[in-house]
């Protein structure tokens, strides 16, 4: 039998990356009685435990993580192949799906491309800085837009952007009529926040151990508008990037002569794939931006960008 096309190793390998056989058959187009028995056929034929059923889910054995590792190399090339195939076209065409921790970095980068690539089709999908780099390793996504580096070999990481915290309040709030704080003013008060694995309220709380500020949080929220929302209600302050911030006259920032802390956007792919054309154009159009360059329509993009994304990526430059 020829593994690296069977039905049976296709069925396994979407399991694998799903955690279910129900995931997998939605993820195949197919019934999951046929995802069942392909994957029994090859328990069967190979004398091999491959799953351990948990509850409505599967976990890999010993052997099924040593298969996964194989068979996923073949689903990364089946889609690299198909990619090239897409990009020989006269024109790019495609799919190319973008993960981002919020609107604000990424929709630039979107305009800029969609002026050069106008038949690819852009899927972005919104999430905390850990889900970003998990949809990168598990294929989900092609393209992450996030607010740290990532040190890890399998991934491909450019610095874009330094943008600073900035804290405000509902207009209402007592601090708000204050002319110049210090981080210290900030002592027992209480915050919004967003929920844990942001990576701006990773910053932020460890901007204020180190400054020895202790404050109260009671509130978590899933999203910046949600935060921002209860801030102007009066429910707490609220923390966000400057270029997150959206005037409201309900809300006011505050003047904290000593906050210097930020968060750092980079862009981020898989190692083996940064070289994929869809996913190159975009690293390219982040470079660009990143050197003030306008991404006009036909203004051509270099064949392989990735040399001077490297470059800038191991020099740690950022977009002031």
């Amino acid at each position: 039998m020829d593994l690296s096309s069977s039905a049976e190793l296709k069925a396994f390998d979407a399991t694998a990356r799903s955690g279910s056989m129900s995931a997998a058959a939605r993820l195949l187009g197919i019934r999951q009685p046929t995802i069942s028995a392909h994957i029994a056929g090859l328990e069967k034929r190979f004398g091999v435990e491959l799953f351990v059923r948990r509850g409505r889910g599967v976990e890999l054995t010993t052997f099924g993580h040593a298969l996964h590792e194989v068979s996923n190399r073949i689903y990364r090339a089946e889609q690299q192949a198909a990619l090239l195939l897409l990009s020989a076209r006269s024109q790019y065409e495609g799919h190319l799906k973008i993960s981002a921790v919020g609107p604000y970095n990424v929709l630039p980068m979107l305009a800029a491309y969609r002026a050069l690539f106008p038949k690819i089709r852009l899927a972005v999908s919104v999430g905390d800085s850990r889900q970003i780099v998990e949809g990168i390793l598990d294929h989900r996504d092609d393209v992450g837009v996030l607010l740290h580096a990532v040190d890890d070999e399998r991934v491909y990481c450019v610095p874009y952007r330094r943008q600073a915290l900035i804290v405000f309040a509902a207009a209402t709030h007592p601090l708000a009529r204050l002319k110049d704080m210090q981080l210290s003013d900030l002592e027992g008060q209480e915050f919004v926040l967003r929920e844990q694995g942001s990576q701006t309220r990773s910053v932020f709380e460890a901007g204020l151990l180190a400054a020895g500020v202790r404050v109260r949080s009671s509130l978590e929220m899933g999203s910046r508008e949600a935060v921002r929302e209860a801030v102007a209600q009066g429910l707490g302050l609220g923390v966000v990037a400057q270029t997150a911030f959206v005037p409201d006259s309900r809300l006011t920032v505050l003047p904290i002569a000593d906050m210097a802390l930020s968060t750092h956007v980079h862009v981020i792919c898989l190692a083996e794939r940064q070289s994929a054309p869809l996913i190159a154009g975009f690293l390219e159009v982040v470079n660009r931006l990143k050197r003030g360059d306008s991404a006009r329509v036909g203004l051509p993009v270099a064949r392989d960008p990735a040399p001077r994304a490297a470059s800038e990526a191991r020099s740690g430059g950022f977009l002031a």
